[in-house]
């Protein structure tokens, strides 16, 4: 599981255009984590083979100095508190700031990496001039330019060296993490499930300080449940719960192999949970829906479920493949149910097709259905194969892969899930030249 890293500072420093120019090439896990008055940006990195999530707390103050004075403090101590280290990026334009100074007095009492970027810094007399944020007392800087890059190798060189190791996870069981916004269910979900009656329960200290792994070894079933749920709040940032959910959401969702989406039916499927979704989506997970406290729900008709779940795959699409479970935790209602299906979608996650047998189905339709030409050019499609990879992705080869659009790249997969049941997994498709 990849480390955490926030990047803080105060606005108009260059945070957003460094952490895009981090994670270029890589899709944001989440895009925008909208809050009451900002948005926090997720994403992947990577730099000498180590990966990292990426943290950007930019851009969301509104308001005089004095509102930002007291935002500023929450969205720091957010960082120090979920982040495995630290980038606190300053403008060598405007020089030491008070706000630099409140930041830096935050950061000094921090008892995890520090790294001090001074931006914008792009002749020698700026170099000259980033000498005094020696006096923000957190030791060495680093000078870089967002925009052009110059200097970034130096800083992630010192900073991937201070990250933690991925951590090994010897236990070959299937891992599933149950996952949603504070509230929905997820803490009742899991404890309906494992109850009085515990067969075979072992806590083991979770891979991150922030959840804990169930074994459960029930009914012919055996897999660690990473639980997300019940984690302390801070009284102090009790408007930020979202925030600690999302953040306890990435951690659980890059550890496991199947996500257990739970949202309260009487909210719905919301910004919030979309965006877990995606994410999910996004690092190539299994995913089960599952609307819990339908029993709630009132005024139920007959087509109330068939509407419910018609909303959702709107929310959704394209990937729509995905089981829709109603639950609800406090009567069991077909709690084992959502057991059985995230089983069936680990399965559908780890399933091999033979290559033979791939393009005996996958070329007859090819050939029905050709890619459309573009500019005159025919694209032929040759040869495709599953590649070997822990989750389905599959290699077309062809004559110019360039000219294969997304339409067509999605006929493709529709027929993959038709012909092969891929239920509830993401698939990759890639074009390559033959």
């Amino acid at each position: 599981m990849s480390a955490i890293v926030a990047i803080v500072g105060r606005p108009n420093v260059g945070k957003s255009t460094f952490f895009n120019r981090l994670i270029q090439r890589r899709e944001a896990i989440v895009d925008a984590i909208s809050g009451v008055t900002r948005d926090r940006h997720y994403g992947m990195s990577d730099w000498n083979g180590k990966n990292f999530s990426l943290i950007d707390t930019g851009g969301y103050v509104k308001g005089s100095d004095d509102i930002f004075e007291q935002e500023i403090d929450k969205q720091v101590e957010l960082a120090i508190d979920e982040a495995d280290a630290i980038i606190f990026m300053v403008d060598v334009e405007a020089g030491v700031t008070g706000m630099d100074e409140d930041v830096a007095k935050l950061l000094r009492r921090v008892n995890k990496p520090v790294f001090l970027a001074v931006n914008k810094v792009d002749n020698a007399q700026r170099a000259a001039d980033a000498v005094e944020f020696y006096a923000l007392g957190l030791g060495e800087y680093y000078n870089l330019s967002s925009i052009n890059g110059s200097g970034t190798g130096e800083l992630l060189d010192a900073l991937v060296e201070m990250l933690p190791e991925d951590e090994k996870v010897e236990d070959e069981l299937p891992r599933f993490a149950v996952v949603g916004r504070p509230n929905a269910g997820k803490s009742s979900f899991i404890n309906a499930l494992i109850g009085e009656e515990r067969y075979i329960v072992t806590d083991i200290a979770g891979t991150t300080r922030d959840s804990i792994d169930t074994k459960y070894n029930r009914f012919g079933f055996e897999f660690n449940l990473v639980d997300t749920a019940g984690i302390r709040r801070k009284a102090k940032v009790k408007e930020d719960l979202e925030f600690y959910s999302v953040m306890r959401s990435v951690r659980a969702i890059e550890h496991c192999d199947v996500v257990l989406l739970v949202l309260d039916a009487e909210r719905g499927f919301d910004g919030q949970v979309a965006n877990i979704f995606w994410l999910a989506h996004r690092n190539n997970k299994g995913i089960v829906i599952l609307v819990n406290k339908w029993d709630l729900v009132e005024d139920k008709e007959t087509n109330t479920m068939k509407q419910y779940t018609k909303k959702i795959k709107e929310a959704i699409e394209p990937f729509t493949d995905v089981p829709i479970l109603f639950i609800s935790v406090l009567t069991k209602q077909r709690i084992f149910k959502a057991i059985e299906t995230a089983v069936m979608v680990y399965e559908n996650r780890s399933k091999k097709i033979v290559t033979r047998k791939f393009n005996d189905v996958m070329l007859p339709l090819i050939e029905s259905y050709s890619p459309p030409a573009y500019k005159g050019k025919h694209v032929k499609i040759k040869f495709c194969t599953q590649l070997p990879t822990p989750y389905p992705q599959f290699a077309f080869f062809c004559n110019l892969p360039q000219y294969v659009r997304e339409p067509y790249k999605r006929y493709l997969e529709n027929q993959i899930r038709e012909n092969f049941d891929f239920t509830g997994v993401p698939i990759t498709i890639f074009m390559r030249k033959k």
